[in-house]
């Protein structure tokens, strides 16, 4: 490793490169670009029946988890003042943009389907409405417009997702083909790409490693999400691992949860370390025939998760696990972020207005304290900033109903559902410690993934039954078509009776 390093410091500085590394660098490339492409392979599905769309969350996901194109591109803005995040870049603006028109162009073509979901989902609607109405009274109107249209692609990636014929499927897909990408990259760049995959302290020169993220707090995210992911994968794949293709999806996802856990190691983030022991043992409490017998237990496990996080990390009931995660009492000087963002709340009812509170003299007074400040460290204070508490209780209103949603879709299909409930308690977890109730953040999405409602296509709700009889027209007698449509407005089904 010194020889590696010594050898980036000397090309970076122009001078020969004696050990090598630029070969050295080219192999390890090829070996990477071969093992993503193997594990494609391996959790390769003929039988699936999914939309090309999905190519547009995937895309918006490799983005939500590494860093803007203007970013790869070196193109970012040149200023570190309270101004800093106010124009933003033009390049990552259009793509965004244009995301997000395609991503409403598809919702359009589906809109019977969509329709519905939306009639299911009001409160996150209201939600998403309101952060939208706070721009009013924000003190930067248009950039609060311009978060607001890329907080809303979220939603929108969302439900091109869940709007497919087979959403379970899709969701599957879009995780495991972001997971290949970002978390072998993320190796990758760190061991052999540090001007890439590592960061170094303003003032102190400390190293983290960031991946394919611009911070270690990213990496640990993407790589407690996606390992969980693949976890959830893997238990499924091993419980019908007679199947054909079970093991090879046991050895694709097996790899990813071995290099999740690597990255969540090597990023030292304490939350997302605790956020995945969590989800992985949600995942094997809910895989248990007990507990999908009797849900009783779901939510005994889910409060029971919710406070002990909760009691640990601000009722100081066991220092000895905070100590334990390398923290201290003062959760590495979130509290007195916390305190300081309060003095500066000038309307606790409405708030600042959306993703408005660290921008411009608040933004300058809270980086007096830390330099490299910008956000609570808490994503239900950082709601509060920019909401008060209207936003407040808004999002108090959709993790209820999200919820009972996940709930009943546990009771009907424990499969797809168990993945939905570990998401939404890792998020309400992950957000104690952490600002994540943000636009592109692939927590927040996962969030949304979850506690979206999905109309149940049953029999008794189906919207419209049309019968015709065309046996004495066909010449076959005694037979009858009934065409059916579901409450998700899939193509027209028929069924012979």
């Amino acid at each position: 490793m010194r020889c590696t390093l010594r050898c980036f410091c000397e090309e970076t500085y122009g001078v020969e490169d004696p050990c090598g590394y630029k070969r050295v660098r080219q192999i390890a490339t090829l070996v990477y670009a071969v093992g993503i492409l193997g594990l494609f392979l391996l959790n390769l599905d003929r039988k699936g029946k999914t939309s090309w769309a999905l190519f547009l969350p995937c895309f918006w996901l490799l983005l939500a988890g590494s860093r803007n194109i203007g970013d790869w591109l070196q193109m970012g803005a040149p200023t570190d003042s309270g101004d800093a995040y106010l124009e933003g870049n033009p390049l990552d603006r259009n793509v965004l943009a244009a995301l997000v028109a395609f991503g409403v162009g598809i919702l359009f073509v589906r809109r019977r389907r969509v329709w519905n979901m939306l009639k299911s989902n009001v409160p996150i609607l209201l939600f998403f409405l309101y952060c939208g109405l706070s721009i009013l009274w924000s003190d930067y109107p248009y950039v609060g417009f311009k978060r607001w249209i890329r907080a809303s692609g979220d939603l929108v990636m969302v439900l091109v997702i869940l709007s497919d014929c087979d959403w379970v499927g899709a969701r599957k897909k879009v995780l495991a083909w972001v997971s290949f990408f970002l978390l072998p990259l993320s190796v990758l760049f760190i061991r052999y790409y540090p001007e890439l995959g590592r960061a170094y302290g303003q003032y102190d020169y400390t190293v983290s490693w960031t991946g394919v993220t611009t911070t270690k707090n990213g990496l640990g995210m993407i790589s407690m999400i996606f390992g969980l992911a693949s976890a959830s994968r893997l238990i499924d794949a091993y419980r019908t691992w007679k199947r054909a293709g079970s093991r090879r999806l046991m050895i694709a996802h097996g790899i990813i949860v071995v290099i999740a856990v690597y990255l969540i190691h090597v990023a030292h983030s304490a939350t997302s370390l605790a956020c995945f022991v969590l989800g992985c043992g949600m995942l094997f409490v809910t895989s248990r025939r007990l507990a999908v017998q009797r849900p009783i237990l779901v939510h005994i496990v889910v409060a029971a998760i919710l406070l002990f996080t909760f009691s640990t990390l601000f009722l100081n009931v066991d220092l000895g696990v905070i100590e334990g995660l390398g923290r201290n009492a003062t959760l590495t000087g979130r509290t007195d972020v916390w305190e300081r963002a309060l003095k500066l709340v000038k309307n606790p009812m409405l708030g600042a207005g959306f993703e408005s509170f660290w921008i411009g003299p608040r933004l300058a007074k809270m980086r007096s304290l830390d330099p490299g400040l910008n956000q609570a460290h808490n994503g239900y204070l950082e709601i509060y900033l920019n909401l008060g508490w209207v936003g407040a209780i808004l999002l108090a209103i959709v993790v209820v109903m999200g919820y009972r949603s996940i709930i009943a879709s546990f009771r009907r299909d424990p499969g797809p559902a168990r993945l939905s409930l570990v998401f939404f308690v890792v998020t309400l977890s992950y957000n104690f410690t952490e600002g994540a109730f943000k636009m592109m953040m692939p927590i927040w999405i996962m969030f949304l993934m979850a506690i979206v409602s999905i109309p149940v296509a049953v029999p008794e709700m189906l919207s419209s039954v049309k019968r015709t009889r065309r046996g004495l027209r066909n010449g076959a007698k005694g037979s009858s078509q009934i065409q059916i449509e579901d409450p998700l407005g899939v193509e027209l089904r028929q069924r012979t009776v």
